[in-house]
């Protein structure tokens, strides 16, 4: 299998990551892709390909311009200290009743907030550099399979399901998984689906193809009432005019372990046969792993094979896209295992 990866994703490299008012180290780090690297690297069934440039185009395709333009310039605008947060949201009860939004504000603080919607993903020197190079590893990834292998891995960092068209948080700064659907979508003009394996729902995603019925967005993950992001992920959100149907949302309880995982992903893989997407993009997320500090479910390593093996034998060709995984002893270990069971199930096909 051909994994694409670029050392860009170094340059992110912020310290903390704000939670209720509560500074702590930051989990997103440059260490979580390093150890997803190792252990494929000790893996001969792995080819490693470096990342081809795509410009801005494909990121149009599915960002605002202003968000796209915020997140080029916004370390220039006011490089205060290590990293910048917001500390006030364009929240929609502010303006209540009262169109058009306002001009955007000069300040660096208020800009933060217009495009920001979390106080967990900070920016740095390096943040832009990074997210476009992990934007260019995922459409390279893209590109491997559409050349015709059955599937690929975009080692992706920073991740990308909680961008959404005009807003970015949830440590994402530009969705991937998106932008690589869209392009699918315009490079094959044919049908494409987005399977979200993360702990947390990928509000990002579902809102870029809410009213779509060309992207069929499919997620099993913790019940937002009590996950993050709590706004996005509940069951009756199943998208909207001729998009209607082509959202499929599976929250799962606290304690969630191997057996309930699977039989509850069962029926998100029959939605995914019956669409017969020409693609299928996952966001891996690890943060469903038993020790994950960032989630609640009980998976254990060897649940990671069966998933990937299950998914490959009804939805092919994948391209594989890393989201979330926080426990670093054993990530490297999850996403090998995952993407193993993908290579069985190819192989007796």
């Amino acid at each position: 299998m051909k994994v694409v990866y670029s050392d860009t994703h170094k340059l992110h490299d912020p310290r903390h990551d704000i939670q209720g008012g509560v500074a702590f180290a930051m989990a997103e780090r440059p260490e979580r892709i390093e150890r997803v690297l190792q252990s494929l690297r000790g893996d001969a069934a792995f080819a490693f390909k470096e990342p081809t440039p795509h410009g801005h185009a494909p990121i149009e395709a599915v960002h605002a311009a202003g968000l796209i333009a915020f997140l080029e310039h916004a370390w220039a605008i006011d490089p205060r200290g290590e990293e910048m947060f917001p500390d006030t949201f364009l929240h929609p009860g502010l303006r209540e009743g009262m169109d058009p939004l306002p001009a955007e504000p000069t300040e660096a603080i208020g800009r933060l907030g217009r495009w920001c919607f979390d106080t967990g993903t900070p920016i740095v020197g390096g943040t832009y550099a990074a997210a476009r190079a992990a934007v260019d590893v995922a459409l390279t990834t893209a590109d491997v399979v559409l050349e015709g292998e059955a599937s690929a891995y975009g080692a992706c960092r920073p991740p990308g399901h909680h961008a959404a068209h005009a807003v970015y948080g949830g440590f994402c700064y530009f969705n991937n998984a998106a932008i690589t659907a869209e392009y699918l979508v315009r490079r094959s003009g044919a049908k494409v689906a987005v399977l979200d394996l993360d702990y947390h729902h990928g509000n990002g995603t579902q809102q870029i193809f809410y009213g779509r019925d060309d992207v069929l967005y499919a997620s099993l993950h913790g019940d937002p009432l009590r996950a993050y992001p709590y706004f996005s992920g509940h069951v009756d959100e199943t998208g909207a005019g001729v998009g209607l149907g082509a959202t499929l949302n599976v929250p799962l309880p606290a304690g969630t372990g191997d057996v309930e995982y699977l039989e509850s992903l069962e029926p998100v893989l029959e939605a995914l046969a019956r669409f017969q997407a020409a693609v299928t993009v996952v966001s891996l997320g690890i943060d469903t792993y038993a020790e994950d500090p960032l989630g609640d479910f009980a998976l254990t390593t060897d649940v990671y094979a069966e998933m990937g093996k299950r998914l490959a034998e009804v939805a092919r060709p994948l391209v594989v896209l890393q989201e979330g995984g926080y426990y670093l002893p054993r990530l490297g270990e999850n996403v090998l295992r995952f993407l193993a069971g993908v290579e069985s199930a190819q192989g007796i096909q």
